[in-house]
């Protein structure tokens, strides 16, 4: 799927659903999907009130994924919470990348240091619109906790660039 390119939006509904100051803090969510149930999951969403999840896995599509399969999530979005579903691989690590530290052949800081080079290089922060985030917007991966998951470095990484972003994991 392209990069889903759009233009910021003066008037764009703010968190109160009146107009959006474009100066009021954007947030940006995050969730893995790894040891929640299904119901968990998407309670998560609904209490968030997330309307886009973005995708930021490299193999989205693993049938050991189960309810957060490419193929499941995007129907489960749309019916229970009233969501999009977005798949970004320019947000994800490259498969050396990946599979040095599943492997634990890669330390978690320099998995940091060659992701953020990774983010830095693709340049996201220009190629991918804020605007994507103007509805609540949840970046999604497989791990269960942010401190060691690509989802929370690429949240860190757009708000040190955009600044004006909130990050919060669920």
């Amino acid at each position: 799927m392209p990069l889903l390119r759009l233009s910021w939006v003066r008037g764009a509904v703010g968190r109160d659903g009146g107009p959006r100051d474009e100066a009021e803090v954007m947030t940006i969510y995050t969730i893995g999907f790894q040891g929640k149930t299904a119901e968990e999951f998407f309670e998560a969403l609904k209490g968030a009130g997330i309307r886009r999840l973005i995708d930021v896995r490299l193999r989205n599509d693993s049938h050991l994924a189960g309810f957060a399969r490419r193929v499941h999530l995007e129907y489960l979005l749309k019916e229970i919470c009233g969501a999009d579903y977005m798949h970004e691989p320019l947000l994800a690590p490259t498969d050396e990348i990946l599979d040095s530290w599943r492997a634990k052949t890669l330390p978690w800081d320099e998995y940091e240091k060659r992701f953020g080079a990774l983010l830095k290089e693709r340049e996201v922060e220009q190629a991918i619109d804020r605007s994507v985030f103007s509805v609540p917007s949840v970046l999604l991966c497989s791990e269960p906790r942010a401190d060691k998951c690509h989802r929370r470095l690429v949240a860190d990484y757009l708000a040190g660039k955009w600044g004006g972003v909130e990050v919060k994991h669920l």
